[in-house]
C-alpha cells in the first residue's frame, strides 16, 4: 500500500507553477525579537522548515505572464500567521496593487499564530483589507488552497478568491479538527472538510493537483487580463432578417434534444474556457453553468441555463441565480462584459423553489442586470419560457437564434389559462408575440443569427455563426457611452403597442 500523499512545501509550489527561474523573492529578514520561550520555538520552527516565517512572498512569470505570489509554508509553526507574516502578506498585497499584477495565493495554514494572541488574531482584518483594496482595483485574485488550511486563514484571505482552487484531498475548514475533538470529545465527522466535498458544495471551483495548477492559472488570467482593442469585422449575421416560420413551428423546433446547447456553444464557438463551480456560499445547481471565456479576442463572463440532461430533471431554481448573481458579481469588480445564455422550458416548479426564495432570486436578478455596470450581451439561444428567461435576459444587446422565443409561459400554459385547454397553444404563441420576428419589431432583439434550416442539423457550423455574432456585439457594446447605459438598457423593455 502507498503511504499518505506528500504534499509540496512552499518553495515546491513556487517551482511547480512559476516558469523556471523565474521567481524573485519580496520578503526582507523576518524580526527576531521574542521572549525567550517563543524565540527557542522561533529558531526550531527555521531549522526544520529552511525558511524564516511561514509565508514566502514574491512575483515570477506563469507561461510569460508576471503574477506575485503568496505561498504558506506549514512546516514554520504549521503555517500560522503571526505579526511578521502578516505584514509580509499585506505588503506583497499592497505592492501587487501598486504594480497592477494578478495575485495567486497558496495558503496552507493552521490560522492565527496562538503565540501572538489576540493581536494575531486581528492581523486577519488588515489582510483582508489589503485584498479587498486588490480586487476593488479589478485585479484577478486567484487562490489554490493547500492541505491543510483552516481557521483564521480559510476565514479571510483563504476565501476570498475571483477563482478558487484546490489541492486533491485537501483538509479545509473553518474549525480545525484538533480543535474540534478537544471540545466534544469525539472526531469532527469525516469526509466534510475535504476539497472533493467542499467542491460538491459549491464552495470551489475546482479540485487539481499542483501540476495543473499552472495551467488553471494561465486560462483564468487569459480571460481576466485579455485586452482587445477595435471591432472585429461585421459578421454576415448581423444583417439576417428574422424568418418566417410561425411561432409554433419554431418553439417545436427550439424543443429537439438535439438542438446545440450552451456546452456545445462553448466547446465549439470559444476559447480559453474555465468553468466555475456554485456559489461560493455553499450551493450549487445543474441548472445553471458559469464560466470565464472568450469569443475571438473578446473576454466574458458567461452565465446561462443549462438545459436538463434528461426528461424529469429538474429546471432553474434558486441556487442557478444565486450562482448567476456571483456572475454578474464577477463581471462588475473585473470589468469585465456579460453574456447571459437563455434556453429554458421553465424554472423550477417545486416546494423547494419556492421556499428556497425563487420569485425573490429572479427579482434580484434582474434588479442586478439591468442595474449591472458592465456591458453585457444576452442571448435567446432555445426556449425561454417564463420567469427562469426573463431573470437573464436583461443586457445592453440581445442576439437571437431563428427559432429562439420569449414567453411569460409555454404556449400550452397560455393556452390552459385563457382557453381551459391546451389544444389552442399554436394560435396563442401566435397571438402573444414569442417569436423573434415579433420581439426584433419590439426593439427587445438586435441580432439574428440564422438556422439553416435547424440548428440540431448542423450543431457546429450553427455554433460558430452564433460565436461571432457573440464575439461582435461585445465588442460593440463596449464602445457604447457608459453615460447613459443603464437609461438605454433600461429603455429597450418599455411597455406599449410594439
Amino acid at each position: 500500500m502507498s503511504g499518505p500523499a506528500r504534499h509540496l512545501t512552499a518553495r515546491e509550489l513556487i517551482g511547480a507553477v512559476l516558469d523556471a527561474g523565474s521567481f524573485t523573492p519580496w520578503d526582507g529578514p523576518a524580526p527576531t525579537s521574542a521572549g525567550a520561550a517563543y524565540a527557542e520555538e522561533l529558531r526550531r520552527a527555521r531549522e526544520k522548515s529552511g525558511e524564516d516565517e511561514s509565508v514566502l512572498t514574491g512575483e515570477g512569470l506563469i507561461r510569460g505572464r508576471r503574477v506575485a505570489v503568496i505561498v504558506s509554508e506549514f512546516t514554520f509553526l504549521a503555517g500560522s500567521i503571526g505579526a511578521a507574516a502578516a505584514r509580509r502578506i499585506t505588503t506583497a498585497v499592497r505592492r501587487a496593487t501598486a504594480e497592477r499584477l494578478p495575485l495567486l495565493a497558496g495558503p496552507a495554514s493552521g490560522g492565527t499564530r496562538m503565540q501572538e494572541g489576540t493581536p494575531a488574531f486581528l492581523s486577519m482584518v488588515e489582510i483582508t483589507g489589503a485584498v479587498r483594496a486588490h480586487r476593488q482595483a479589478g485585479l484577478p485574485y486567484l487562490v489554490y488552497l493547500r492541505h491543510p488550511t483552516t481557521g483564521g486563514v480559510m476565514a479571510s484571505w483563504g476565501s476570498l478568491g475571483h477563482v478558487t482552487v484546490a489541492e486533491p484531498g485537501a483538509l479545509l475548514g473553518f474549525l480545525g479538527p484538533r480543535v474540534y475533538e478537544a471540545l466534544y470529545g469525539e472526531p469532527f465527522p469525516a469526509g466534510v472538510q475535504t476539497a472533493e466535498n467542499l467542491f460538491g458544495q459549491g464552495l470551489i471551483d475546482a479540485v487539481v493537483p499542483p501540476g495543473q495548477l499552472a495551467g488553471i492559472v494561465d486560462t483564468a488570467l487569459a480571460v481576466l487580463l485579455a485586452d482587445p482593442s477595435g471591432l472585429p469585422a461585421e459578421p454576415p449575421t448581423s444583417s439576417v432578417r428574422p424568418g418566417t416560420a410561425d411561432a409554433w413551428a419554431s418553439i417545436l423546433i427550439s424543443r429537439n434534444r438535439r438542438r446545440p446547447d450552451l456546452r456545445r456553444l462553448l466547446a465549439h464557438g470559444a476559447r480559453d474556457v474555465l468553468p466555475l463551480n456554485g456559489t461560493g456560499q455553499g450551493e450549487k445547481d445543474p441548472g445553471l453553468l458559469l464560466a470565464l471565456a472568450r469569443f475571438g479576442s473578446r473576454p466574458c463572463i458567461v452565465l446561462g441555463h443549462q438545459r436538463p440532461r434528461k426528461p424529469g430533471d429538474p429546471g432553474m431554481g434558486p441556487a442557478s441565480l444565486r450562482e448567476a448573481r456571483r456572475g454578474m458579481k464577477l463581471a462588475e469588480e473585473l470589468g469585465l462584459p456579460l453574456l447571459t445564455v437563455i434556453d429554458t422550458a421553465g424554472a423550477d416548479l417545486s416546494r423547494a423553489a419556492e421556499e428556497g426564495g425563487l420569485a425573490g432570486e429572479i427579482a434580484r436578478s434582474l434588479h442586478d442586470l439591468i442595474g449591472l455596470a458592465s456591458p453585457s450581451v444576452s442571448v435567446l439561444l432555445g426556449q425561454g419560457a417564463g420567469g427562469g428567461a426573463l431573470a437573464l435576459l436583461p443586457a445592453d444587446s440581445t442576439i437571437a437564434a431563428e427559432h429562439a422565443w420569449l414567453s411569460p409561459l409555454p404556449p400550452e400554459g397560455a393556452s390552459a389559462i385563457v382557453h381551459r385547454t391546451v389544444d389552442r397553444a399554436p394560435e396563442m404563441a401566435e397571438a402573444q408575440g414569442v417569436k423573434v420576428a415579433a420581439l426584433v419589431a419590439r426593439g427587445v432583439v438586435d441580432h439574428v443569427v440564422d438556422e439553416r434550416p435547424d440548428a440540431a442539423e448542423e450543431g457546429r457550423a450553427f455554433c460558430e455563426r452564433m460565436a461571432a455574432a457573440i464575439e461582435y456585439e461585445l465588442a460593440r457594446v463596449r464602445t457604447l457611452p457608459a453615460a447613459d447605459r443603464l437609461e438605454r438598457r433600461a429603455g429597450k423593455y418599455r411597455a406599449g403597442t410594439g
